[in-house]
């Protein structure tokens, strides 16, 4: 069996795009670690949420810790930077945001626990960090140079299929799926990449009710009513039953179904 470590930006960002692969692999027999850069400081909370003295920080904290019990991750660690808030916002440049954390610095975190985990794959984000978050860029570039001072050969990028995406939209409104005003075909231009530039798909179709219990678990970001767990069960299925990456390195020869072939 193999150890898959997982690198995310802010807590919940692990339910959304990886949540299935984590957890078939947790299945599978293979280790799962969840690391994240940040304990995501500057989400957004519905005012009352949090209880009276309750920082959102230590929340989401609590919240990773039951997606990952759910997932059947075996460890979680945080790097110790803060969210740095949406590209453009003045917590981009507040000292000790991973936005402004030195690569090479942030990137020995990392590697110190590839090497203790002796990690087989990592995962992080496109060059874009999907759809150009500043934490999730950076962690496409700590997570590149962790992958190289810890000897971690095997790196997948995570990202989004955006034809499928937007085809998905496309077909949900014919369905009659209400969709949220900012939720358009157009707005989805520079999401994700395009197919061809896909190497491997993980079918996570029978992990979606750990997938979406994952999401729950986030409930300080992600609410019953929002758009991802409120859904028909047929969208959500259409939605999210693959997960798409980018392998670094030599193209495989034919698109992969699995973050461990050959291992």
């Amino acid at each position: 069996m193999a150890t898959l470590v997982s690198f995310h930006a802010h807590p919940d960002d692990e339910a959304i795009p990886t949540a299935g692969t984590l957890a078939k692999a947790a299945k599978e027999g293979h280790r799962v670690v969840l690391v994240f850069a940040t304990k995501g400081e500057h989400g957004e909370v519905a005012d009352g949420f949090l209880e009276p003295g309750e920082s959102l920080a230590d929340r989401r904290v609590e919240e990773v810790q039951r997606s990952a019990e759910i997932l059947g991750a075996s460890r979680v660690e945080f790097l110790g930077y803060v969210d740095s808030g949406m590209m453009g916002t003045p917590e981009n440049d507040v000292p000790g945001s991973f936005w402004q954390a030195d690569i090479d610095e942030a990137a020995r975190r990392l590697a110190d626990i590839l090497q203790d985990e002796h990690a087989d794959v990592l995962t992080v984000y496109d060059d874009h960090g999907v759809y150009g978050h500043p934490d999730h860029i950076q962690v496409h570039r700590v997570g590149v140079r962790a992958a190289e001072l810890a000897g971690t050969r095997r790196v997948y990028e995570s990202t989004a299929n955006r034809d499928e995406v937007i085809k998905g939209f496309q077909e949900a409104g014919a369905m009659g799926v209400e969709l949220p005003g900012d939720i358009t075909p157009e707005a989805f231009k520079d999401f994700g990449v395009t197919d061809a530039e896909i190497t491997t798909v993980v079918d996570v179709r029978d992990f979606l009710d750990v997938k979406r219990a994952s999401m729950k678990a986030h409930a300080s970001q992600i609410h019953d009513t929002s758009f991802f767990l409120s859904i028909p069960d047929e969208f959500f299925a259409r939605a999210f039953s693959q997960e798409s990456y980018i392998r670094r390195g030599e193209r495989p020869a034919q698109r992969e179904t699995s973050l461990f072939d050959g291992i």
